[in-house]
């Protein structure tokens, strides 16, 4: 919590603060994103049509998980704004306020995962059996979907409130139990039917209500959290209203970032299964490295929020100058190790040849497209502190779904398909000119979404200063 506006600590010492606070973050969500990790590795070492069902469905069920993610995430600008204050017990109510929006969304979740064939129109021609996989792996996943969203509020809160560790042990103790499920439901062990990617599926829904049994026990039972007198209470439409007001943005922002994900592996599609596989590896390697900047970000914004909250303008400032330059530090160190990395990273995923060679042409457009992703992430996070949201959300539908998204469809797939071949071939000869050139668009969007977010985040700190002045 927040001292007030008598503490003026150095430069240095917040950026030690927020690297302390963000390592389980990191952790936490490494560990969340190892399930898509599993998935994919095991379904890379069953069979090609595993990973190609697995790539799209998860594509799918990642679209639709983290735009609702990101409404529910409104709880954590909002409750580290009144822990900074010392509003305990407001902390706790809408805590539970935050629990209830998060049941809300599951239903308007669900009917998205149950129109499959609504998604699969994108990717053009797919086999039966693909089709068929994708459908039962999203059937498997709706089930997951209510415990994964109630899930994030107690990350919400543990985030808000500075006690990252709370959620970081139960996702790394989760990761056993979902590789065992996996091993169990995957391959058809104890007595079990083998059933492949949708076994996958099954195993997420089982380990998502494990861990939400978990961190529900936690926030109600462990004595440090009995400060905040955490509740469900009633739906309070007043207080459901102000968490939509600020967490439809927020969640339109995620989707907005994820969408380019989605599309590229439904478009990727068109460029036959090797293609398919090699994107989702690209697509699981580029989300473990952003995990890095989404932990600074969030411990960023956390600190920043509880600064916020005390009216301590200055120390708002140092915080966000200390996670940016984490956040910039952290992503060259991040690209250094993909370059020297990319091999031993592709026999972590797969053995089959063919998916292999693909993958690694692409992913030497990875550190590029990381260090925009870094440098836009943090800018959102910045923002989300100072509750503003609607902006941020404008410029990222230009940037990112207008430039690097349609960009990449019209130059890849669209009228002007082909436009990149020449440049493609001579620095990738090999590379698939469709999906190379989403992933060479995305990075443009998100250079372009990171300056514009930057730009933003000047303007509102100058005028928070001057408003309390």
């Amino acid at each position: 919590m927040i001292s007030g506006p008598a503490a003026r600590p150095t430069l240095r010492h917040r950026m030690r603060e927020i690297a302390r606070q963000a390592w389980p973050v990191l952790v936490a969500s490494w560990a969340g994103v190892a399930f898509g990790v599993i998935d994919t590795a095991m379904g890379g070492h069953s069979s090609a049509l595993d990973l190609q069902i697995m790539a799209l469905a998860t594509s799918i069920y990642v679209t639709v998980f983290v735009g609702l993610m990101g409404t529910v995430h409104a709880l954590i600008p909002i409750l580290a704004q009144h822990f900074g204050a010392g509003h305990k017990e407001e902390v706790g109510r809408l805590w539970g306020q935050g629990m209830w929006l998060a049941a809300g969304l599951c239903l308007a979740g669900a009917v998205f995962l149950l129109l499959p064939d609504l998604w699969l129109s994108i990717a053009g021609d797919l086999e039966p059996a693909v089709r068929e996989g994708v459908r039962d792996y999203l059937l498997a996943l709706t089930f997951a979907l209510p415990a994964a969203l109630a899930f994030r509020a107690v990350y919400a809160l543990a985030t808000a409130v500075s006690r990252p560790r709370t959620v970081m042990t139960i996702y790394v103790g989760s990761l056993g139990f979902k590789l065992f499920f996996n091993w169990v439901f995957m391959f058809g062990k104890l007595g079990m039917p083998a059933l492949g990617a949708t076994g996958a599926g099954l195993s997420t829904a089982v380990v998502s209500w494990l861990m939400l049994a978990v961190g529900m026990w936690t926030v109600l039972h462990d004595p440090w959290y009995a400060q905040f007198q955490p509740r469900l209470g009633r739906p309070r439409w007043r207080d459901q209203a102000e968490l939509l007001r600020l967490g439809i943005p927020m969640g339109g922002s995620y989707l907005i970032e994820v969408c380019a994900f989605t599309f590229m592996a439904l478009l990727a599609a068109r460029d036959g299964m090797y293609v398919t596989g090699a994107h989702q590896i690209m697509a699981n390697i580029a989300a473990l490295c952003y995990m890095i900047p989404m932990a600074m970000g969030i411990s960023t914004a956390a600190t920043t929020a509880q600064a916020i909250g005390a009216r301590d303008t200055v120390l708002a400032r140092i915080n966000g100058r200390a996670g940016i330059l984490l956040a910039v530090g952290a992503a060259m160190l991040t690209a250094l190790i993909i370059v020297v990395g990319r091999d031993p990273l592709l026999t972590m995923y797969t053995d089959d040849v063919q998916v292999a060679a693909v993958a690694a042409l692409l992913l030497m457009l990875l550190p590029f497209f990381h260090m925009g992703d870094a440098l836009q992430c943090i800018g959102c996070y910045l923002l989300r502190a100072y509750k503003v949201t609607v902006a941020p959300l404008m410029m990222q539908i230009v940037a990112l779904t207008g430039v690097g998204l349609g960009g990449g469809w019209w130059l890849g797939f669209g009228p002007a398909r082909g436009a990149l071949a020449g440049p493609i071939e001579h620095f990738l000869p090999g590379a698939p000119v469709g999906t190379t050139t989403m992933w060479l668009m995305s990075t443009v969007g998100l250079l372009l979404s990171a300056s514009l977010l930057f730009v933003r985040y000047a303007w509102i700190v100058r005028g928070n200063q001057a408003a309390l002045r």
